[in-house]
């Protein structure tokens, strides 16, 4: 049973996606480095930029937010050159799942696999739940209110389970039916879209960033990082250590690139690109809007969860216009990321499903569209669920939990590919090995380890089903075991 648990995929399996099974499950080939990195980007540039920094500044970092930023992006870094070089040397549909049946074995594999499946599925439920709010406000200002009854969630969690009086969330709901509608229909067609919402997103940034510049009060950054309140955390250097923990969230999504490896024209250079040229263009976009925002405003009045909105007040009356627009960039942002989120889980139930680890439907491709249809509908419908019944808090915490999770085991894979296969061809390597990748992993375990009980208990509950699922119907099914 151990070896069956650990056995591994070969290379050429991997390589060849479809060798271990009989016919052909072939998706078509899209996207380039442009249009891979304009799917990092649409996927990161979401809530984070528009939301976190304000209140990551205001509780946590002051105009040292930063700094913070910039430690972030480090970290994100490390697993950054640890997906590219496995996404360079296993070109394949799956992206952390696929390298964790290469590197560490089927069992492992599952484990990852069925982690990503909480980060994609109910980070993008998340964001739909957070896109409701931003819609429903948005609907205030024209005059047109929408119903309590169906703009909230029914079940909350405050110490305990409640029912909140409303119906369904039903804006977060059909924006996944509408996206789920994008997946389904092709790559292309996502990909188009995803390029339009990532230009009116770096467009309002770049506007706010211009129009700030000359609003910008030097006193505002002083001093640069505040004195510490006596509680750990909050200002001080430990301040911004902390705000860069919050604010690792705010990179999220560039793995997602590495799930589109059979879309990729050319994979093997395409998809580091891709990576590390979106988390390029994020930081550079984090620093300067921190760096406007907290110049503008006084770090003490961004923690509101429209940050933008207080300094384009503080410019004054000709830029009300604004609000608008970076109240309609917030809601293309939002949209956009669930996109990416959801597009990347279809491709993972597909690798998974390959294997034999998930029903055969899942691995299905239209043969007009040349897209997984039913991974894609199954994948909306279970998202619909999610954003149309809980609220943010219940289910941000795993979604931190299992991304960090998933960040360490991709960083352990590069060490023992490294080790284990060191003829296996890369086209790209992660420099200073081993200790690029030991430091990657160990700075998310140990952020794991700070993150509060309830996170744990949240992962195992996940990981249990996820093995019942396993030892029912995946261990039977597994096509790698019979060859």
């Amino acid at each position: 049973m151990k070896k069956g648990l650990f056995l591994r995929k070969p290379m050429k399996a991997a390589e060849g996606a479809d060798s271990l099974e009989e016919g052909h499950h072939e998706l078509k080939r899209h996207l380039k480095a442009f249009h891979l990195v304009s799917i990092g980007i649409g996927a990161i540039i979401g809530a984070g930029i528009f939301v976190i920094t304000g209140q990551a500044a205001a509780e946590y970092a002051g105009p040292s937010i930063v700094m913070s930023f910039i430690i972030a992006a480090i970290v994100c870094v490390f697993a950054g050159l640890c997906y590219a070089e496995l996404s360079s040397m296993i070109p394949v549909s799956g992206g952390s799942y696929s390298y964790a049946y290469v590197a560490m074995g089927e069992f492992p594999a599952w484990i990852v696999g069925w982690s990503v499946t909480a980060q994609y599925l109910i980070s993008a439920s998340t964001v739909a739940v957070g896109w409701s709010g931003y819609f429903s406000s948005l609907m205030k200002d024209f005059g047109i209110p929408l119903s309590n009854l169906f703009t909230g969630a029914p079940f909350l969690f405050e110490e305990g389970w409640k029912l909140s009086g409303t119906i369904l969330n039903l804006p977060a709901m059909i924006l996944v039916f509408l996206v789920g509608v994008l997946i389904s229909v092709g790559i292309k067609a996502a990909a188009r879209f995803n390029h339009a919402m990532v230009f009116i997103k770096l467009a309002t940034v770049i506007l706010f960033i211009i129009i700030g510049i000359p609003y910008i009060q030097s006193d505002n950054w002083l001093p640069f990082i505040p004195e510490n309140t006596g509680v750990f955390g909050e200002f001080g250097i430990s301040g911004t250590i902390r705000a860069a923990g919050l604010l690792f969230f705010a990179y999220l999504g560039f793995d997602t690139v590495s799930t589109l490896a059979q879309e990729a024209v050319n994979p093997q250079k395409d998809l580091p690109k891709g990576i590390l040229g979106s988390l390029f263009v994020c930081t550079l976009a984090y620093i300067a809007t921190s760096l406007v925002l907290t110049g503008v405003v006084n770090y003490t009045l961004l923690g509101v969860p429209d940050p933008m909105s207080v300094a384009l007040n503080v410019m004054g009356a000709k830029f009300f216009w604004l609000k608008f627009i970076v109240k309609l960039a917030i809601i293309a942002g939002l949209a956009s990321v669930v996109l990416v989120q959801l597009l990347g889980q279809s491709r993972v139930f597909f690798a998974m499903s390959r294997d034999g680890l998930l029903p055969q439907q899942f691995s299905q491709v239209n043969k007009s569209t040349k897209t997984p249809v039913f991974s894609s509908v199954i994948t909306c419908l279970l998202s619909m669920i999610v954003s149309g019944l809980f609220s943010v808090n219940i289910l941000g915490q795993l979604v931190s939990m299992t991304t960090l999770f998933i960040f360490a085991m991709v960083c352990l894979g590069v060490l023992i590919l490294r080790y284990t296969h060191p003829e296996f061809k890369r086209s790209f390597k992660v420099p200073l090995v081993p200790y690029i990748p030991l430091v990657g992993m160990l700075v998310c375990l140990g952020q794991m380890c700070f993150l509060p009980l309830a996170s744990w208990v949240l992962l195992l509950g996940w990981l249990a089903v996820g093995l019942a699922i396993y030892f029912r119907y995946g261990i039977r099914h597994s096509k790698l075991r019979r060859v």
